[in-house]
């Protein structure tokens, strides 16, 4: 409702626009229409005016009336209420003239004809008030008659702007579930109008996006099960070098690169789908408490209450694992993990999250801005990747006056 109430949804403006149309439309027909019923009255009275005219000249010439005639009489002589401004166009002009009187509002317009007969101005006067109705009339008729096609034609454009909008949200609704990763979503196409060359413009990126990840989510399995064969020689032969400093340098990072593959193979297990949750009863603080032990990190812990929800307790343990060493080797201390109910909150007090991790999430090989450290971009994906199979939800933001925040809420117990 908020959205069709919206004075800058393009609807209104659509709707705006065509009542303006309308408008000025029907103002210019209006006016055309006016002015030629006015010219056409005017022509008649004139007209009309102009017979009187001759027919008192006949009788003024035949019955040879005094200069001073009555008012009412078929006509008037010179100074007998004949207006001043119809004598001066009488003395201006050598036939006879006509002249639209309006000075007297209270009797209403009249139509004037005169003209100059033996030194007597003979002058006659046609009312013009039943004129005047008719065109006021006929004025107020053509405005009800826009308002009333207004009424029509504004709720149908309304409505037809509606079904373009319509369409317009279904490609917004899958463009937006693309951003979220949702690739297979796709916007039916119809017709050959603009929308539908938006649409088949929006399924032709998620086409090719959809291309582009596979084609990394193949490169990074094949990758990772390529190096799994000599890297477990290489483990092995690490184990049989003598003890050194040098053989505790290269087991360290024989060690390394055995996490990263794991962790490849974690992510391609994962963009695989291969993963399900085995869920039961988790008391959080207990694990979270063994969880954090287990890193060796100095972090703070504050449980609220015994939440106990349920959950795949490898996996939950697997995705704050991930956060707490993100936060000890991107951010800044203290790190803090605070658990409400169904909510863990994982902060730091470091630089924060970079903007390309807050704007398009967490991507592999990506670590964002150089001030968070160097790594793998790898432990927030696969956190994210586990957040998915567990059916919770994972939200990354920064918090004032620095530092970053990882929120995970986990689905709620059920009595």
């Amino acid at each position: 409702m908020p959205r069709f109430t919206d004075p800058r949804s393009l609807r209104w403006k659509v709707a705006l626009g065509v009542a303006i149309a309308a408008c000025g439309m029907a103002l210019g027909i209006g006016a055309l229409v006016h002015q030629t019923t006015k010219d056409r009255s005017f022509s008649i009275g004139r007209s009309s005016a102009v017979q009187q005219l001759d027919a008192a000249k006949i009788a003024f010439r035949d019955e040879r009336p005094p200069a001073r005639a009555e008012a009412g009489g078929p006509y008037y002589a010179i100074g007998d209420a004949v207006p001043d401004q119809l004598v001066n166009l009488v003395n201006a002009a050598a036939g006879p003239v006509t002249w639209y009187d309006t000075r007297r509002p209270a009797q209403g317009p009249q139509m004037w004809a005169a003209e100059r007969v033996n030194n007597t101005v003979v002058a006659v006067n046609v009312n013009m008030v039943v004129d005047k109705l008719s065109r006021q009339a006929l004025d107020r008729h053509m405005m009800y008659a826009a308002l009333a096609t207004l009424a029509v034609v504004v709720p149908l454009t309304v409505l037809a702007a509606e079904l373009m909008l319509r369409r317009l949200r279904r490609v917004a609704v899958t463009a937006r579930q693309i951003k979220r990763g949702d690739l297979n979503v796709r916007t039916r196409t119809r017709g050959n109008d603009e929308i539908s060359e938006i649409s088949a413009a929006v399924n032709q990126m998620a086409d090719a996006l959809q291309e582009r990840l596979h084609a990394e989510q193949r490169f990074t399995a094949d990758v990772a099960h390529e190096l799994r064969t000599p890297l477990t020689g290489l483990v092995t032969s690490a184990s049989l070098l003598p003890e050194s400093q040098a053989t505790d340098l290269v087991r360290d990072r024989v060690q390394v690169l055995r996490a990263l593959v794991d962790d490849l193979l974690e992510i391609s297990r994962l963009d695989a789908g291969a993963e399900q949750a085995d869920a039961r009863e988790v008391p959080i603080g207990e694990l979270l408490a063994e969880s954090v032990r287990r890193t060796g990190l100095d972090t703070q812990l504050t449980v609220t209450g015994h939440p106990v929800v349920e959950t795949d307790p490898r996996r939950l343990d697997r995705i704050v694992t991930n956060l707490v060493l993100n936060a000890h080797r991107h951010g800044g201390t203290p790190v803090e993990i605070t658990v409400k109910d169904a909510t863990i909150v994982v902060r730091d007090h470091g630089p924060g999250f970079p903007p390309e991790i807050l704007a398009h999430g967490p991507q592999r090989f990506r670590t964002g801005a150089a001030e968070r450290g160097h790594g793998h971009g790898l432990g927030l994906t696969i956190a994210l990747g586990q957040t998915h199979v567990l059916g919770a939800h994972l939200t990354l933001t920064n918090t004032t006056p620095h530092g970053a925040v990882a929120t995970l809420e986990l689905p709620r117990h059920k009595e």
